[in-house]
């Protein structure tokens, strides 16, 4: 029941054990028929009668092993809120999706619209609520997140990331006026979410300039550090010259190099607001003429939708900026090619692990529906068995939370930090 996916159902638990349990006796009253059978065969005037085998055991029913797996998790329940409750993170991300409340039955289903995440940098999620409505009744969630922080002594975080309410042209945001006790709290927009705001301008995502036009708005707002470049390019070239490969132009040398290799070993920054305004009107302006149709001559935007996209998104354009002073790449190891030992990096900027732990989310709740009572211990057994900040194999396969803690408290990692107690207080 702990394993992690779609189809592991109690229904399809109980369906291999009954496979197991039949293919067991099965077996064994083979062995007693075929322990019998010489006794049979050599008697020559009346054959032994055996007692006929037992039969085949009932298993328990769906419903009890469900029950059993809820009363192991409330067993456990003051060790998974104190471990759930003992994360924190410098650079917190909250999103919302509606996936996983559809699976909500029973009483209480029809009760919840939307479930809102909060994830730090490590791709951890420090607390998830349910709402009838996106944006709505999420105040107790952002008290009880700053209660924790504050009892914890940990400084607050220094970035948020949202999908919507950044910033408001009318005073503070919504997101601001929720976590006024983070005075230097800086709220900043996904710039995923700001890219597909300019989809709404576009005729349809199945036109042929409509890929090359959001790679080139990618290109617009951030750029590659050219250092990081340089040492990426340094390493393919000492790479192809191993495998006997004469040297190259840098055109085709970037050719070679693969998106996976420019986003584990180049960082990324933005290139500040002035320029990616003036970057974003210039494109805007050569897809919205001419240059902008294909070859039936099909226009890729709409001249009247995607110009009011534009004018509502430019207040955004300071929200998709880095923060001054503030490294959003954690460095997690280096990697040697070509004879170059390069920086591997993990990106804090943006929601986009939370996009990820969606998916996840949808599969904590094995099968189709649960209830209340059993839809918030799935949940609160997958977020007990996330990996943590620093990882690990993914050949390990361990879902007892105390050996694992175990093994990281006595592996001296200078990264680790012991769960704390939980308080009782529902953060």
């Amino acid at each position: 029941m702990r394993e992690r996916t779609q189809g592991n159902s109690v229904t399809q638990l109980h369906k291999k054990l009954q496979e197991e349990h039949s293919a067991a006796w099965t077996r064994r009253t083979l062995d007693y028929f075929a322990a019998g059978e010489p006794f049979t065969d050599s008697c020559l005037v009346e054959p032994p009668v055996f007692s006929a085998p037992p039969p085949l055991p009932a298993l328990p029913k769906p419903k009890w092993l469900l029950a059993v797996y809820a009363r192991d998790v409330l067993s456990r329940l003051p060790e998974v809120k104190a471990r759930i409750t003992s994360v924190f993170g410098s650079v917190l991300k909250m999103d919302s999706t509606k996936k996983v409340t559809k699976k909500v039955a029973g009483a209480a289903a029809n009760t919840a619209g939307w479930c809102t995440n909060v994830g730090n940098e490590h791709g951890q999620v420090l607390v998830w609520v349910l709402t009838a409505a996106e944006g709505h009744g999420l105040w107790p969630m952002a008290a009880g997140l700053m209660r924790r922080y504050r009892e914890a002594g940990v400084a607050p975080p220094v970035i948020m990331y949202v999908e919507r309410d950044c910033c408001s042209p009318h005073g503070q945001s919504q997101v601001r006026a929720m976590f006024a006790e983070w005075r230097e709290l800086q709220v900043r927009l996904d710039i995923w979410h700001f890219m597909r705001r300019f989809a709404a301008g576009v005729t349809t995502e199945a036109h042929q300039l409509y890929g090359i036009f959001m790679a080139r708005l990618s290109r617009c707002i951030s750029e590659l550090d050219p250092a990081d470049v340089a040492a990426l390019r340094l390493a393919k070239q000492g790479q192809l010259l191993a495998q006997g490969v004469g040297p190259v132009s840098e055109k085709a040398l970037d050719q070679m190099i693969t998106r996976r290799e420019l986003a584990l070993h180049c960082c990324k920054r933005t290139r500040g607001a002035e320029e990616t305004a003036r970057r974003i009107k210039a494109l805007v302006d050569e897809m919205d003429s001419e240059k902008g149709r294909d070859t039936l001559g099909g226009p890729l935007v709409d001249h009247e939708c995607i110009q009011q996209v534009w004018k509502e998104q430019q207040r955004h354009i300071t929200c998709i900026q880095d923060p001054e002073g503030f490294s959003l790449y954690l460095k997690t190891g280096t990697l040697k090619k070509g004879g170059v030992d390069l920086c591997c990096y993990r990106c804090a900027r943006g929601s986009t692990s939370l996009e990820s732990f969606h998916l996840h989310l949808n599969r904590f709740i094995p099968g189709t529906s649960a209830s209340d009572a059993h839809f918030q211990a799935d949940l609160l057994e997958g977020l007990m068995l996330e990996p943590g900040p620093h990882g690990g194999s993914c050949e390990l396969r361990i879902y007892s939370s105390a050996e694992r803690e175990a093994m990281d408290r006595l592996s001296l990692d200078e990264r680790y930090q012991p769960p704390g107690s939980h308080t009782g207080k529902n953060d």
